[in-house]
């Protein structure tokens, strides 16, 4: 599915469309796996009190989901036009994966 062209106007008309960009098993694991590290990263950083972790967090968020779209998925990622709304899809799609409410296949 292309991108609209109209603009999202909230989070729930957008992540209909997040999701029809995210339906590659590995794009999904490895968006998995990133949101996950942000996490682990999080809480080091806390735990640790060393805020170094939190450099880490782009290479997470970033890394493994551009890497998913790029080889996999073989489309843009949102980030690029909605990333607030892309950024609150991941951890949306991470929960639900999560909690089984979502398959890494589709």
């Amino acid at each position: 599915m292309a991108a609209p062209t109209e603009r999202f106007t909230s989070l729930k008309e957008f992540f209909p469309f997040y999701l029809t960009e995210h339906q590659n098993p590995t794009s999904r694991l490895l968006h998995f796996i990133g949101t996950g590290l942000i996490a682990v990263w999080i809480i080091l950083a806390i735990t640790q009190r060393n805020a170094w972790w939190l450099l880490l967090i782009p290479l997470g968020g970033y890394g493994f989901a551009w890497v998913g779209h790029f080889f996999f998925e073989k489309n843009k990622p949102a980030t690029f036009q909605y990333p607030l709304w892309s950024l609150a899809s991941d951890f949306i799609l991470f929960w639900r994966l999560l909690t089984g409410k979502e398959r890494f296949r589709p």
